[in-house]
């Protein structure tokens, strides 16, 4: 990747090489590589076994145990047997990434159309436990999306890696709230007993070999659409009685302000990297990768705190 020095917020994470990569040093073996931890962790079809190993990663981080090493390539081979024994899944993947398993899912939910799936009234039993597997599936795939963005990007500053493994973190803590909840419903209920579908990782696809566009697209755009939508859900699981559902919606909106966030502040300092403008920039992103037309009611307060300017809100709220 082209010279990603320095990072946001005016770190220099290291000495520029000749190419304009900071000179990092490489990994000395896979075991203490975080992004090659990320990339089988990404491939880890348990979703309990992902979450559990995304907060174990986290931790190593923190304690120096693996270190990012952003300068190496990583293929996303095929290990042989699996992860961790289990054979890979390669249920949605692209014809380019079916050998390597990615991202690695559990069989079930069954993925299907949007269109496919029912409409429950939250009132019920059934349509609260519905609306929960569903928000559930959503964090699940955010996991998926925030360790994809650690080990399929090289190059970038350090500080890159660390902002998406607590967005990794994160969201992997906001799936075992919910996964759990959505058990305290009745014993028929868990994570997989609904079929669910595919958006998020859709557009991961689309955006794999666009850094760039994976920014616009997904933080910036199907991730800051659940800042406009956590409002209504919770006021839903509230007027249903469900109080410790609203409660895990107001720890969830509060945490996808910084994940957006995060999305909007790297791709600015894409943005000027590249020397383009980011509105204009991001039109002809949504455009070229199909991006889906957002519609408001849309929630200003969120989107300013997650580092949207007057400008982008304007061009949303105008429809460009």
């Amino acid at each position: 990747m082209a010279d990603f020095t320095p990072a946001p917020g005016g770190d220099t994470p290291g000495t520029a090489a000749a190419g304009g990569i900071p000179d990092l040093p490489k990994a000395a073996s896979d075991s203490d590589c975080a992004r090659e931890r990320a990339l089988a962790l990404l491939r880890q079809r348990d979703p309990y076994g992902k979450a559990a190993g995304v907060s174990a990663l986290r931790d190593a981080v923190r304690t120096g145990a693996m270190r990012w090493y952003p300068s190496r390539r990583i293929a996303p081979w095929r290990p042989p047997g699996g992860i961790d024994g289990v054979a890979l899944n390669d249920q949605g993947a692209g014809d380019g990434e079916r050998e390597a398993g990615i991202p690695g899912r559990p069989d079930a939910p069954p993925l299907v159309s949007p269109r496919e799936l029912k409409q429950r009234a939250v009132t019920s039993v059934d349509g609260r436990a519905a609306l929960l597997h569903a928000l559930a599936h959503i964090e699940f795939n955010a996991i998926n999306l925030a360790l994809d963005a650690l080990w399929r990007f090289d190059g970038l500053p350090p500080a890159y890696y660390d902002d998406w493994l607590k967005v990794a973190a994160e969201e992997a803590y906001h799936f075992s709230l919910l996964a759990q909840h959505l058990t305290t419903l009745g014993e028929s209920y868990y994570y997989g007993c609904f079929p669910a579908h595919d958006g998020l990782w859709e557009m991961a696809r689309r955006t794999s070999g666009d850094w760039l566009a994976r920014l616009a697209l997904v933080p910036r755009t199907l991730e800051a659409r659940g800042l406009d939508a956590s409002p209504p859900i919770k006021a839903k699981l509230a007027s249903a009685g469900d109080s410790a559902g609203a409660a895990i919606l107001d720890i969830i909106l509060r945490d996808e302000i910084g994940h957006v966030a995060i999305g909007n502040r790297w791709y600015r300092w894409g943005c000027e990297r590249a020397g383009c403008e980011p509105v204009a920039t991001y039109a002809r992103l949504a455009a070229q990768y199909n991006a889906p037309r957002l519609r408001g009611p849309f929630n200003l307060e969120a989107r300013r705190a997650a580092g949207f300017d007057d400008a982008e809100l304007a061009a949303l709220q105008a429809g460009t």
